[in-house]
């Protein structure tokens, strides 16, 4: 782990979480972006963000909830993920710096229903789960449209959980990564490769986070 890099172990009423994070030299701002229901920190766009925005004046704090620390494979209730993340915050904002709350899927549910509540500058989500698959009907953009806070969606064109285009209009920003999965992940036979589709990611959340203040 390079010295800009450091685990942090937080305990929360949930249960013992984990931050990791990828410190700027002059951070203005701090990012801190959860997991999802099926997967950690590892995912492609959290790396990715965490690779390539230190560089830009934004630390980042990949933040495991307490679950997925203690090795469980199922997410618990909506309830208990926002009492991880409530658990969680005041060691991202003892960093004195204006903390924006994201997160990939599920995590980006928990970022939009906390956000006011916890003075969140801004609302980064990642694959925002729009609905389960093939089931419009059970529509979570109120949690979306509630977040109080600028926020940015940034959604795969061929994201299952909900495509660009059947978001509604609301107060909030939405990039859209050409042919992504809920992953963000592009088949091979598109017109864009996989390091594009990152890149897509990197280059907007960088703009959006500059465009804060």
């Amino acid at each position: 782990m390079s010295p800009d890099v450091t685990d942090e172990t937080v305990e929360t009423e949930a249960g013992t979480a984990r931050i990791t994070w990828h410190l700027a030299k002059k951070a203005g701002l701090v990012l801190a972006v959860s997991h999802g229901a099926g997967g950690g920190i590892e995912a492609r766009d959290l790396k990715a963000l965490a690779q390539v925005l230190p560089r830009h004046g934004v630390t980042v704090a990949r933040v495991e909830q307490p679950w997925r620390v203690a090795g469980k494979k199922l997410a618990p209730a909506p309830k208990t993920l926002d009492t991880g993340w409530r658990g969680i915050w005041p060691a991202l904002a003892a960093q004195g710096r204006p903390v924006v709350a994201g997160g990939r899927s599920a995590g980006a549910r928990v970022a939009c229903r906390t956000a006011t509540e916890l003075g969140a500058a801004a609302v980064l989500a990642l694959s925002f789960p729009l609905h389960p698959p093939g089931r419009p009907e059970k529509s979570r953009a109120a949690e979306l449209l509630r977040a109080g806070v600028p926020t940015l969606v940034v959604q795969g064109g061929n994201d299952p959980f909900g495509r660009p285009e059947e978001f509604p209009d609301g107060d909030y920003a939405l990039v859209e990564v050409p042919y992504g999965d809920h992953g963000f992940a592009v088949p091979k036979r598109a017109e864009i490769g996989q390091e594009e589709a990152v890149a897509i990611i990197t280059d907007a959340v960088l703009g959006w986070t500059g465009s804060l203040g």
